[in-house]
């Protein structure tokens, strides 16, 4: 393991020179309200962190847990198609459920795979005082405000009124964005890298200045697509297709040159500091100030409260891959002439180099199943085997937990029993868990979906 829990996506060693990062996360609450822009930017938001850690994005896989078959599902799934296909990574594979449980609050989880060289993992961390802050991409605009607070931390009810909360992907600008980002990489021009996802700069700015250093960011050198933006909203704005880099200042017209090519806008917006603080200024006025710790490692903690309740499996009928086969014909799998082992057959297979491949699956708990820790220990053994079958030797995890309100002790104790299972699941198999996301609040009217953890896990294959 290269790089564990923390970071935008975990990274392991494979052997001959060459890193696989790779992240499962979820974007539940953006496709309930809009599926189609929901589950698209659920897509763009996965790649931009595996791109983060300074990785070439090879594979894609979806996880949909949905009530049934019908027009939100089928929106969901072309969002998927539209932003994969129209950026160039294959969708290799992932899982389906229908299950009445999740019609008011359907799950879509997305999965990345990324290859890098073992020498150039970066860390999302802001390093050496004086050097800059770089914000490249999209136009910031009021599109996702309160994508993190509005939609993904509260009851689904009245799910219209939050549309505006949810993000307008542009996959075609976003592939800009990943070959920027590797050329920058490559030629050594940034010190580290940082996506623009929930709540915007706010986070992305806090957790690059979580060791110590500070960062000073002026939100009015910030390029914006609405002229009338206050403060707060640019700082909190979670727009697509954006970037922040760490740039020393005698490269910075080396980077402005590589995202001139791409017809990126390129914006100095801040410095790194040495006083500790997140720091927001605007028009040379602080506007918000605050330790960043308190936003990372010493943000306040305290104990769920649990309430253990009797489960029962729920009757659910599976659906076998045949009828399934409609959903990843929408999908480029081939696309990177990668894909050896395609959609429909268990784990897919991606070429590595001329001896070996990778198994990479996307599993979650069985249709039905209830009780929240068989779910986690379910899920990891379901994705596990799924690689073994493929020829794989199963290698790391990463895991996302999908759940309702924790505040509810039922719930707390679903969560901590779902972390039990796929821990001990773990423990068994020997193998890691080195990236992963949480997902709380999936709830509509205070109906709680079903514990659903979903797991991914990739393998070595010799071919």
């Amino acid at each position: 393991m290269l790089q564990g829990p923390g970071e935008n996506a975990g990274v392991i060693d494979v052997g001959g020179g060459l890193a696989v990062a790779f992240k499962v996360e979820s974007h539940n609450h953006p496709s309930a309200v809009e599926p189609f822009q929901g589950a698209a930017t659920g897509v763009g938001g996965i790649l931009r962190d595996v791109v983060a850690m300074g990785a070439r994005p090879i594979a894609l896989l979806d996880g949909l847990w949905f009530g049934e078959p019908d027009w939100h599902f089928r929106r969901a799934v072309a969002g998927i198609g539209h932003y994969g296909n129209c950026v160039g990574v294959p969708t290799v594979g992932g899982a389906t459920v229908f299950d009445p449980a999740y019609a008011q609050n359907p799950l879509v989880n997305a999965m990345c795979v990324g290859l890098l060289p073992t020498e150039r993992v970066l860390r999302a961390r802001a390093q050496g005082a004086g050097n800059l802050l770089v914000l490249y991409g999209a136009f910031t605009g009021r599109d996702g405000i309160g994508g993190a607070s509005v939609l993904a931390s509260q009851d689904l009810e009245g799910s219209d009124e939050k549309r505006p909360s949810v993000q307008i992907g542009d996959p075609f600008r976003g592939k800009a964005l990943i070959e920027v980002s590797l050329e920058l990489v490559e030629r050594d021009l940034v010190r580290s890298l940082q996506d623009c996802g929930a709540a915007g700069l706010a986070s992305s700015l806090s957790e690059m200045a979580r060791d110590g250093y500070g960062v000073d960011v002026h939100l009015d050198r910030v390029p914006l697509r609405e002229p009338d933006l206050e403060p707060w909203e640019i700082m909190i704005s979670e727009s697509q297709e954006r970037m922040v880099a760490v740039v020393a200042p005698e490269r910075l017209e080396e980077v402005r040159a590589v995202c001139e090519r791409w017809e990126l806008p390129c914006t100095v917006i801040g410095e790194v500091t040495g006083h500790g603080e997140l720091r927001a200024l605007h028009d040379g006025e602080v506007v918000g100030a605050i330790p960043a710790a308190l936003l990372t490692d010493e943000c306040p903690r305290y104990d769920v409260e649990q309430r253990p309740r009797p489960v029962e499996r729920a009757a659910v009928d599976p659906v076998n891959d045949e009828p399934k086969a409609w959903i990843y014909e929408q999908y480029d799998h081939l696309v990177g002439s990668r894909t050896l082992r395609r959609p429909g057959d268990g784990a897919a297979v991606l070429r590595l180099d001329g001896a070996r491949g990778l198994a990479v699956a996307l599993k979650g708990p069985e249709p039905g199943e209830r009780d929240p820790f068989a779910a986690g220990h379910g899920a990891v053994m379901r994705a596990a085997a799924a690689v073994r079958d493929a020829g794989g030797d199963p290698l790391a995890l990463t895991d996302c937990l999908n759940l309702g309100n924790p505040e509810k002790p039922e719930i707390g104790w679903e969560l901590a029993q779902a972390i039990e299972g796929v821990a001990r699941a773990s423990e068994e198999l020997g193998i890691p868990v080195v990236s992963g996301n949480v997902s709380l609040y999936n709830e509509t009217g205070g109906a709680p979906i079903p514990p659903t953890p979903v797991v991914g896990c990739v393998g070595l294959v010799t071919l």
